[in-house]
């Protein structure tokens, strides 16, 4: 046996007798270091001529090669063996009893929402739901949204691939709840007061905008409803929220196709720690876009709209929830992170009440 064989020999029996991790690194220093035997005899291929390195050198390749894949072979089988025992020391008894500290939490969404319907409801609103599948007419087209309004593009709407309601509409993930006032104006006689709150969806992310948010939008009709009504409904709903009576709104005029007229709603706000604070009158905010309900729109509803009158009104729920509570990321209610929720979370007793506070 030559003594390449004798080196090899001697090695991979120390690589099979290396039991840890640590032991099979020692092979490996010993052996293929920087001072270890194979890069010795390796270093000494220089000083040959070239007839020796070329009897010497495969043979001492080759020892580098086999002891090189046996060391790499059996710390694969000892990392494995480390696993597998680490995972059977810390196996989960999922039959155990629950944990009596660990206690859930109310989401902000959800809280604001109760908290929502509280305060309408006290107005005299009833709340109305409707399909997050929605169909063209109903999303765009009732509403008084012509076939090139930007609305329409795909990079606002997800729009279902070659899909229809089997009467030839367009099927589509809702961009606000404003087809559950269209499924409300066509299903019952006015007068009709109702908020739609609820999930929508549109082609947007960063840190105020995600493509799914909650909304809430309201929509009164009836006879002689005028802008003072939408005026006072909003500053009304607006002071119960916020849970203040300093609150001064400012209308200014806007556009939505299905308003006319339409206002965009500022609120006053003041400047607390650097931050901004609702209430006051440090400056302007914009809350949320309203108006008067197009006389198109109630006629495409089936009702004469020189008899029916009325206001509409659509707010961004995750927004109120950032303005009242102090968040500043939009994306954070998204992510499931129970420390978050534990620190903005609410107690399931927490009901909103307006005897108590809606924010109690």
């Amino acid at each position: 046996m030559s003594d390449v064989d004798q080196l090899q020999a001697e090695l991979l029996a120390e690589v099979v007798g290396a039991g840890t991790l640590d032991a099979i690194e020692a092979v490996r220093v010993r052996a293929l270091g920087k001072s270890g035997s194979v890069t010795a005899l390796l270093k000494t291929l220089g000083g040959m001529s070239p007839e020796e390195r070329q009897a010497k050198g495969p043979a001492f390749n080759g020892l580098r090669e086999a002891v090189s894949a046996a060391i790499g072979a059996r710390k694969a089988a000892l990392e494995a063996a480390a696993l597998d025992a680490r995972l059977a020391t810390e196996a989960v008894d999922v039959t155990m009893p629950v944990w009596a500290g660990a206690t859930g939490s109310i989401h902000p969404i959800s809280q604001v929402m109760d908290e929502l319907a509280e305060v309408f409801a006290d107005m005299g609103f009833a709340v109305a739901t409707g399909p997050e599948i929605e169909d063209d007419w109903h999303n765009f087209t009732a509403l008084n949204i012509p076939e090139s309004h930007p609305a329409r593009a795909m990079h606002d709407t997800f729009y279902f691939p070659d899909t229809t309601d089997g009467e030839g509409a367009r099927m589509l993930l809702r961009t606000h709840t404003s087809p559950v006032q269209i499924r409300t104006m066509t299903s019952q006689q006015p007068p009709i007061r109702i908020i739609a709150p609820g999930r929508v969806y549109r082609s947007d992310s960063d840190a105020t905008h995600t493509p799914m948010f909650h909304q809430i939008e309201g929509l009164v009709i009836d006879r002689g409803i005028h802008l003072g009504h939408l005026k006072w409904t909003l500053e009304t709903f607006l002071k119960a929220y916020f849970e203040r009576d300093d609150i001064v709104l400012r209308l200014r005029p806007s556009y939505f196709p299905f308003t006319e007229p339409s206002v965009e709603v500022d609120v006053g706000y003041s400047l607390v720690n650097g931050q901004r604070v609702v209430g006051g009158s440090d400056g302007w905010m914009e809350v949320l876009g309203s108006g008067m309900v197009h006389p198109k729109v109630i006629a495409a509803c089936g009702l004469d709209p020189n008899e029916w009158q009325g206001f509409a009104f659509g707010t961004g729920v995750d927004r109120l929830a950032m303005l009242k509570y102090g968040m500043d990321d939009l994306r954070a209610f998204f992510d499931a992170d129970l420390l978050w929720l534990k620190h903005y979370g609410f107690r399931a007793l927490d009901v909103p009440t307006l005897s108590g506070g809606v924010g109690a």
